[in-house]
Order: structure tokens, then C-alpha cells, then sequence
């Protein structure tokens, strides 16, 4: 595998650990109910049943490993009762104790680790992911993350702080959106509570006007808050040089492409169909991995990578710094108002004329081509 090119000034991530840390689940033991019949009476009341420490993994987890797996996993130890290592699957469990399965640190797939800034200020910033990396924690990828390395980068500017260094970073960034693991490119992040939630409504109001009235924004009249334009290497020859996708729905771009019949190059899920190529993650039979879980699918699953998709340019409304602003107020004799007066208040000879001016700030960004989609009189 390639290294990973130096950090330029704009860049920042640290390398991964050889394993992560692991992970525990923490579970309450509920009730388990059955119904038995009361004597002379056609009513029925509830029963607790008891329930061994083998019967509740293997049932309320069993999509994560085969009942083999959990009876070595319980006999390693990794489970404990009340705070208690219990290593006999067939203990019984009394309702209101408090499980924690510890899973084994695990050497995760590989996954680039570099992330470049685009754009950055005190709301927001918008960082270039590049294809391999997945975005938040899921399946095989727990710790090599995009939030795993925005953690750790408020982590060390928290350590820069203490020790009397000014940081950049002042708070922690968090995705408002997803990017497929395979796909690279602009990846929104922010920094506080107010651009979070304005982030993320524009997106939700974005695939919420497809979804409800499947129509586009120039027959609704509006104006869409963001815009995402990407490049794709797909099959086939498209008329047009730009597909419009209004939706953010993930895998949206893949499937819509794909339902054309013209499947992004390289893809391994999504054939000519729009449909997934497989249904099953094709894992076969009850076989384990050393940590008592599957083994890894050996067919194409929605995560894997191959395609060549980028997030390439991206228009939003600046989520904080969209406020009319009041400005220009003054007291006049009793007239008409100024031709630029939005607002004004009167008394019995005088007038207040504010002048308020909207102000609509317009961020654009751009991440930079991969070589592989780029035109021949693109350049760098």
C-alpha cells in the first residue's frame, strides 16, 4: 500500500494505531414474558421466564456472530454480569442486571488518515475526504474515521491550550452529511450547535421537496440553500454532461446512474438496474472469525470501494451570517421615508427611518480533481 503523501500547511491526521481500542456494549437485562393461563378464569397473565447468558447474546445478537462465536466469546471472558467475569454460558440471568460484552481490539482494514481544508472559519469547515476513508464509525471501521480524526485534532489544540499555546481549532467539528466510503471530496463539518442544525436542515429540506412533491426547484419557484456538484467516471455515453440528483440520500448518485444504465465505472454493489447486485452479504455458513464474529462477506456490500466519484464543487448559504442587519438609523421631521427605508416608527413630529440591508453571505468551495477525473485540458 501507498504512503500517505506529507501534510501540506492545510492539512492535518495522524497516523492509525496498528489496532484500535476495541469496543464494549452495555446491556440491562429486561423481562422476558410469557402468558400462562389462570386457574378457572379465561384470562391470561404475563411470566417472567428466566433466560440464560447463551440465550440472550445468541438471540438479541445474532447478527453479529453465530452461536458457536458467542460461547467462545463468553468463555474467554469478555462478558461480565453485575460486574462479575462469568464464563458459564448456561448462568441465568436475574432481570435488571447489567451486561458489558468487551470486544477484542481488531486490526481495522486500511484507510487513509490525510484530511486537507478547504474552507474554514468560526462556524464551519469543509475538509476534502479522500476515497477509502469512511466517515463515522460502522462495521469493520470503528476508530479509522473521519470524526476519529477530527476528535483527536480538538484533543491536541485542547493540549495546546492548557499549555499556554494559542490553537486554531476551538471546538469540535462534527459531519453534518455522509460521504460514501468511496467516494471523495467535500465533506461539510461544524463547529457549533446553530450551524449544525441549519446544516443539516438543508440538506433534510433539500431531498424533502424531492420526496414529497418529486418536482425541481425552478417549477417550485425556490432557491435551494446548497448545491453539491460531482464528478463521476460512469459507463456508457450520457447525452448530457450534467445528471441533476436532488436528493441527498445515500447512494442516490450510484442508483440514479445505475437505473440510467449508466453504472459508475468500477462499481462493485450496483449493476444497470439501479438494483444491488447481491442481496446477501454472503457470508455462507455459521464459519467465525478468531473473535467469535462473522467472517468478513466475501460479496460486494454497500460500503465497499472500486468507483470513482467525487464531491467536486459545493454553493451554500452561509449557515450563521444570513441575518438582515438593522443599520442607518436616524431621527427626521415628519416626510415620507427615504426610497431605501425598510422599517420606520413615528411620533407626533418626528420620524425613525431604519435602514435595514440584507445581507446573504455565499460560500463557495471547490476540492481539487482526482487525476482520474480529470479532462484532458484539466489541469491540477
Amino acid at each position: 500500500m501507498a504512503d500517505e503523501k506529507a501534510p501540506t500547511r492545510n492539512a492535518f491526521g495522524e497516523p492509525w494505531p496498528d489496532f484500535n481500542d476495541g469496543l464494549t456494549y452495555t446491556d440491562i437485562v429486561p423481562p422476558t414474558s410469557t402468558t400462562a393461563t389462570v386457574q378457572n378464569s379465561p384470562k391470561k397473565c404475563p411470566r417472567i421466564r428466566a433466560c440464560s447468558l447463551i440465550e440472550f447474546y445468541s438471540s438479541k445478537y445474532s447478527n453479529s456472530a453465530p452461536l458457536e462465536g458467542w460461547l467462545q466469546r463468553i468463555r474467554n471472558g469478555q462478558i461480565t454480569v453485575d460486574g462479575q467475569v462469568v464464563t458459564d454460558p448456561d448462568t441465568t440471568l436475574r432481570v435488571g442486571s447489567v451486561l458489558l460484552y468487551s470486544r477484542l481490539p481488531w486490526k481495522e482494514p486500511y484507510a487513509p488518515y490525510l484530511l486537507e481544508v478547504l474552507y474554514e472559519d468560526d462556524d464551519m469547515v469543509a475538509i476534502n475526504k479522500p476515497s477509502g476513508l469512511q466517515v463515522l464509525p460502522g462495521g469493520l471501521f470503528q476508530q479509522r474515521t473521519v470524526l476519529t480524526q477530527l476528535r483527536w485534532l480538538a484533543e491536541k489544540s485542547s493540549a495546546l491550550r492548557f499549555s499556554g499555546i494559542a490553537a486554531a481549532q476551538e471546538s469540535h467539528p462534527v459531519p453534518v452529511h455522509r460521504l460514501g466510503r468511496g467516494t471523495s471530496g467535500i465533506l461539510l463539518c461544524a463547529k457549533t450547535k446553530l450551524a449544525r442544525a441549519r446544516l443539516a436542515a438543508y440538506f433534510a429540506d433539500g431531498t424533502a421537496v424531492v420526496r414529497e412533491n418529486r418536482i425541481s426547484d425552478v417549477e417550485l419557484g425556490t432557491t435551494r440553500r446548497i448545491s453539491k456538484i460531482y464528478r463521476a467516471l460512469a459507463t456508457g455515453i450520457i447525452d448530457e454532461d450534467e445528471v441533476e440528483i436532488q436528493s441527498g440520500r445515500p447512494h442516490q448518485i450510484r442508483i440514479h446512474l445505475s437505473f440510467l444504465g449508466h453504472p459508475l465505472l468500477g462499481d462493485p454493489l450496483y449493476g444497470i438496474d439501479g438494483q444491488p447486485k447481491v442481496a446477501e452479504s454472503g457470508c455462507g455458513d455459521d464459519s467465525f472469525a478468531p473473535d467469535g464474529g462473522y467472517q468478513r462477506p466475501t460479496k460486494p456490500v454497500p460500503g465497499d470501494c472500486g468507483y470513482h466519484l467525487h464531491a467536486h464543487h459545493l454553493v451554500l448559504s452561509h449557515p450563521t451570517k444570513n441575518e438582515s442587519n438593522k443599520e442607518a438609523c436616524y431621527a427626521t421631521p415628519l416626510q415620507s421615508p427615504p426610497s431605501t427605508c425598510q422599517y420606520a416608527t413615528t411620533s407626533s413630529s418626528m420620524a425613525k427611518w431604519c435602514i435595514i440591508q440584507a445581507v446573504h453571505q455565499v460560500i463557495e468551495i471547490t476540492a481539487p480533481l482526482p487525476t482520474m477525473l480529470r479532462a484532458q485540458n484539466e489541469t491540477e
